[in-house]
C-alpha cells in the first residue's frame, strides 16, 4: 500500500483536528447515563475508534492504520503512511468522572519515523500538537520530579527516583505524563515495561517536536510500526537530563 505524500503540516492539523473532535465526542460519552465504569470505558473505547477510523479512511484513504481497539492489518507492514492511534489512553482515569487525566493519540508514521502527532486532553480542554509546539518552560529548582503511572508505577521507576533522590508525581494516562514534562509539571516520563506503539507515539511526536528528549532505556531510538507493535519501555525528558537520566537507569538493578 502505497500512497502520495501529503503536505506535512496538513498532516499534523489532521492529527489535530482529529484528536481534538475524538476527544470532543468522549465527553459527551462521559456525560451520558452509562451503568457503571466498565460501560463507560467500552463505550469511550469503541467510539472514539470507530469515529478515528472513519475520518481518517475520509481523508487519507491510501494510509493504513494501527489502533489500539482495532484488528492489526498486517498491511501496514508495506505501507509508506501509518496513523497509530489510541482512542482513549487512560481508560480507567475517563471512567472516573472526577479525574482529568485521560487523552486521546493520534500520530502519523511515514516511511521509518512519526512525521505528526496530537495529543488531546479533553477534560482540560486543550490538544498539543506538532502544528506549532512551544518549548518547556525553565525548569523549576528543587528534586527531579518523575511521571509515574497513578495504579501501576514500575519498580524501575521507584528505584530511579531513590537513586537520584527524586519526587515521584502519579497520573494516568501515558499521554498526560509525557504531556506534564512538556508543560514543566515534571521534568521526566521514564517507563519500563507493558507498552504498545498506540500508547507513544503521538506523545513522542509531540514532545520531540518541542526539542524534548525521547528514546528507549538505553537511549536507542524508538522505533514505530514494526511488526510487533510492543515497545514497553520508554524515556521522555528534558534534554538537559537526559544524560544524568540515562547514566542513573543503566546503573539499576531493575531493566
Amino acid at each position: 500500500m502505497t500512497a502520495p505524500a501529503a503536505d506535512p503540516r496538513s498532516d499534523a492539523v489532521l492529527a489535530a483536528e482529529l484528536a481534538t473532535a475524538a476527544g470532543e465526542l468522549l465527553l459527551r460519552v462521559r456525560g451520558r447515563d452509562l451503568p457503571d465504569a466498565a460501560a463507560r470505558k467500552a463505550a469511550g473505547d469503541a467510539e472514539s475508534h470507530e469515529f478515528l477510523l472513519e475520518r481518517l479512511r475520509a481523508a487519507r484513504p491510501g494510509d493504513a492504520v494501527l489502533s489500539e481497539e482495532g484488528v492489526d492489518d498486517r498491511a501496514r507492514l508495506t505501507a509508506d503512511r501509518v496513523w497509530i492511534v489510541d482512542p482513549l489512553d487512560g481508560t480507567r482515569e475517563f471512567a472516573e468522572l472526577d479525574r482529568r487525566d485521560w487523552a486521546v493519540h493520534v500520530a502519523l508514521w511515514e516511511r521509518g519515523d512519526l512525521v505528526a502527532g496530537a495529543v488531546a486532553l479533553p477534560a482540560e480542554g486543550r490538544t498539543l500538537s506538532t502544528v506549532a509546539p512551544s518549548p518547556a518552560p525553565a525548569r523549576r529548582p528543587g528534586p527531579l520530579r518523575l511521571a509515574v503511572s497513578r495504579s501501576r508505577p514500575p519498580a524501575l521507576v521507584q528505584e530511579l527516583a531513590a537513586r537520584l533522590g527524586a519526587e515521584l508525581v502519579p497520573m494516568g494516562s501515558a499521554g498526560v505524563k509525557a504531556m506534564s514534562v512538556l508543560d514543566g509539571v515534571t521534568d521526566a516520563y521514564v517507563h519500563g515495561g507493558g507498552q504498545y506503539e498506540w500508547d507513544s507515539a503521538a506523545p513522542v511526536a509531540v514532545a520531540r517536536a518541542a526539542g524534548l528528549h525521547t528514546s528507549r532505556l538505553d537511549g536507542a531510538p524508538l522505533r514505530y510500526n514494526q511488526p510487533d507493535p510492543y515497545l514497553p519501555d520508554l524515556v521522555v525528558c528534558r534534554p538537559e537530563l537526559a544524560g544524568q537520566l540515562l547514566a542513573a537507569i543503566a546503573q539499576l538493578p531493575v531493566r
